[in-house]
């Protein structure tokens, strides 16, 4: 299984973004989806996750601002990002439950918030 992470890129602060991620290869069931970023000089950090029933959790940073959701059928996350601050500057990746106990981590996809 891999994910495929796209969507991101340069974007004024107050702006939005929206990120995809895709999951291909031999997929068996898919358990929670979830978006996680790494800031420079800091740990990822937990922005959303999404269960495969839609049961939703945010990080403190994007709780009312970011909307995770999923396709089941497409077997793809999505992140919409509104009212981007220059904090949310980061690498974001997806990561997905693919299974008995293994978790699979996309590449990362670069935003840039500029103030």
């Amino acid at each position: 299984v891999q994910l495929q992470a796209s969507g991101g890129g340069l974007v004024q602060s107050g702006g939005s973004l929206r990120l995809s991620c895709v999951a291909s290869g031999v997929i068996i069931s898919i358990g929670d989806m979830g978006w996680y970023r790494q800031a420079p000089g800091q740990q990822y950090e937990m922005v959303a996750v999404i269960s495969s029933g839609g049961s939703t959790k945010y990080g403190d940073s994007s709780q009312g601002r970011f909307t995770i959701s999923r396709d089941n059928a497409k077997n793809t996350v999505y992140l919409q990002m509104n009212s981007l601050k220059t904090e949310d500057t980061a690498v974001y990746r997806c990561k997905a439950d693919v299974g008995f106990g293994v978790d699979m981590w996309g590449q990362g996809t670069q935003v840039t918030v500029s103030s």
